[in-house]
């Protein structure tokens, strides 16, 4: 990302870093963020979902860091399986599945960790089991799901599942169409919109806004915002900052 911060010479909590870079790109704002943002401001008031004026354009298409096919390919197959485990399937399947498509190398340290185990808690099966949303924003990107939409309900859990299911994983990568950066920024954009109006609501304490349902938004906008490489930061450590 291009933000240019000034050097500081006492440390700031990752908290605070984030919000100078979230400045510093709200200065930098481009014509096309600016253009992407207004879209999006229109497009939830149409819904019916609170609108912010002053939350920041996100960054432009020169800003982001491009995820290649293959990554993005991996990420998804890998969340796929830690989904399907968190939903309940043996751990002989599981590791099956781990070992037939190759992904012991492409979980990230939570991931691995929550895999090798063979009695995750339950507060560990249902954080795991919500990756399916995550899973579904990233079929999005490699052309699998036809559209997003409004996140008002859970995605299609077996469809999700059947996309790997009748691949191989050298299948899986072969038959995904990345879509364009500019697709995959407006619905970042969009998104971030929709997280601000659920958070905001959660805050003031008011009923959740048009119908959002709140873990499907988190999800999405964690996913995309590893899509777009949002400060930088590895999967386990994304924020979704609103």
């Amino acid at each position: 990302m291009l933000l240019l911060l000034s050097s500081c010479a006492q440390a700031t909590s990752p908290t605070e870093g984030r919000k100078e870079k979230i400045k510093a790109m709200e200065s930098n704002a481009t014509a096309a963020a600016l253009e992407r943002k207004a879209r999006s401001d229109a497009r939830l008031r149409s819904e019916g979902v609170p609108v912010m004026g002053n939350l920041p354009a996100i960054e432009d298409i020169h800003d982001v860091k491009r995820r290649t096919k293959d990554e993005i390919a991996w990420r998804a197959m890998a969340l796929l399986v830690v989904a399907v485990k968190g939903e309940g399937l043996e751990q002989p399947i599981v590791e099956k599945i781990v070992k037939d498509y190759g992904l012991k190398e492409h979980f990230t340290p939570k991931e691995a960790a929550f895999i090798q185990q063979h009695s995750p808690t339950d507060h560990d099966r249902i954080q795991f089991a919500w990756r399916y949303e995550a899973a579904w924003t990233l079929l999005w990107a490699l052309g699998y799901v036809e559209a997003l939409g409004k996140p008002i309900e859970i995605c299609d859990v077996p469809r999700a599942v059947k996309f790997l299911h009748e691949r191989t994983s050298e299948q899986f990568i072969s038959d995904s169409k990345l879509r364009p950066l500019e697709d995959i920024l407006e619905e970042a954009d969009l998104i971030y919109r929709y997280h601000w109006a659920v958070v905001d609501a959660r805050v003031t304490g008011k009923p959740t806004p048009a119908s959002l349902d709140g873990g499907v938004t988190m999800e999405r906008h964690y996913a995309l915002n590893w899509l777009i490489g949002y400060m930088d930061q590895e999967w386990d450590d994304i924020s979704t900052d609103t």
